[in-house]
């Protein structure tokens, strides 16, 4: 609402100024036909009054002029009329410009202070990747140099194969880790940053070789612990088994053992998945690359679920195209049969469970959607983390480990393909499947192939 009255001020004092020039000039021409008419010459007078005038304001501007060229070092002219205030207004422009480069020049080198004691490394990207900025970190850690690097693409000056395809794919919703030396194992973690309608984009390097040391341990220890139980517990399960075989057991031990075995079992269980997701986690590429029948792999999936004596009244099955897979086929049966069955396990007697396997123009895609009790939204980030369980007693009461998750996660990296869970607390749950298309065979290609 205020600038209404200031657009109405400066118009008025526009006009104003106009005004005052129109009748100056004016009582200068007067004024020159006065002393012409005087002399008997008003022609010559009118021109001599209009010359002086002229010479007046070329003298003025030649001033402002050379004062505007040459600021930095002289003092603004000393100029009377419209002049002194078009001199006075650049000066106020001119000092509000030197303020706020001046405030600028603080706020950026507050900036750089910053950004040096940063404990990441940070950069700063153009529009074509080019390298416009970086702190100490980001040229330690990358190797930059800062005045032969600047300007050049980064691309070309950080040459992890890693980084390069996740420079070129575009998606920036998570970061890469490489390894930037391999006799020392330094392990770097870059995150770029594009805000929205912004051509450029920020480049943060974290030092993470403390946290990839101490997962590797951790992975190294479970599956060392993992392996060296087996021995131990197959003695104790085949004790077990013949003391619950013995007719002669007494009454009073019989019950106690078969609580043994159930939990001997149990311990299997969990040393075969934490050997299982140590196999996943530590194997490279996917060796293992078979044609896979998922329509006839999810139904017997779903005959095994409908086996069950504790299961909902209705599983379906929709099978919306005939195509296959390639993968290997027992881990895409653990993937399948893991999220099957803890939607058995996590659905009501009255509910259902529907599996769905489908393709389109994205790829192929196995669902298991159920109406059990649900995920609350703090718990979905946390689902595939090993030993997570949204509810620690009731999944001990149904024989989970929070283990089943972390093994189709890596499972289906291992193919290329990625989970997406979609629940609600109290309606449900959905676990996609996501596999590229490049993993798709088509049934036209198998009878071509077998002809």
């Amino acid at each position: 609402m205020s600038r209404k009255p200031s657009f109405r001020v400066q118009h008025a004092d526009r006009s104003g100024i106009a005004l005052q020039l129109v009748v100056k000039a004016m009582l200068l021409v007067a004024f020159s036909l006065f002393v012409g008419w005087v002399f008997g010459a008003m022609a010559w007078g009118l021109a001599i009054g209009l010359l002086i005038y002229l010479i007046l304001h070329l003298r003025n501007f030649w001033e402002l002029d050379r004062w505007v060229r040459f600021r930095s070092v002289l003092h603004p002219p000393d100029l009377s009329g419209h002049w002194g205030e078009l001199t006075a207004l650049i000066a106020r422009i001119y000092r509000r410009k030197q303020f706020h480069k001046q405030r600028v020049a603080n706020l950026l080198r507050e900036f750089r202070r910053l950004t040096a004691g940063m404990p990441d490394g940070a950069a700063l990207l153009g529009p074509h990747n080019e390298l416009l900025w970086f702190n100490q970190k980001a040229e330690r850690w990358l190797g930059l140099r800062r005045k032969r690097d600047v300007g050049l693409r980064i691309e070309n000056l950080v040459r992890y194969p890693a980084f390069i395809q996740y420079l070129q794919r575009g998606d920036f919703t998570h970061s890469v880790t490489v390894c930037q030396q391999e006799a020392q194992q330094r392990w770097l973690s870059i995150h770029l940053v594009q805000a929205e309608g912004s051509k450029q984009k920020l480049l943060i390097v974290r030092d993470v070789t403390h946290e990839i040391r101490v997962e590797a341990m951790r992975k190294d220890f479970v599956a060392n612990a993992s392996h060296e139980l087996r021995s131990p517990l197959t003695v104790i399960s085949g004790y077990l088994d013949a003391l619950a075989e013995d007719t002669q057991l007494e009454q009073t031990w019989q019950e106690p053992v078969r609580e043994m075995r159930r939990q001997s079992e149990r311990m299997r269980t969990l040393i075969e998945e934490l050997l299982q997701l140590s196999r996943l986690e530590n194997s490279g590429d996917l060796l293992d690359d078979q044609t896979v029948d998922v329509g006839g792999l999810l139904a017997l999936l779903k005959k095994d679920a409908l086996s069950l004596a504790k299961r909902p009244a209705e599983i379906t099955l929709q099978i919306e195209t005939d195509a296959c897979l390639r993968g290997a086929e027992t881990e895409l049966q653990s993937v399948f049969a893991n999220l099957i069955s803890n939607a058995v396990k996590y659905t009501p007697v009255e509910g259902k469970v529907v599996i769905r396997w489908w393709q389109d123009a994205d790829g192929a895609h196995v669902s298991v959607a159920d109406t059990g009790i649900g995920i609350a939204a703090e718990d979905l980030p946390r689902l595939t983390e090993r030993f997570y369980r949204v509810d620690a007693g009731r999944s001990r009461d149904m024989g989970g480990f929070g283990l089943g998750l972390a093994i189709v996660k890596h499972a289906l990296q291992r193919h290329g393909a990625y989970l997406v869970i979609e629940s609600q607390l109290g309606q449900g749950s959905k676990f996609i499947c996501h596999f590229p298309a490049e993993r798709i065979v088509p049934r036209v290609s198998l009878s071509a192939a077998a002809n």
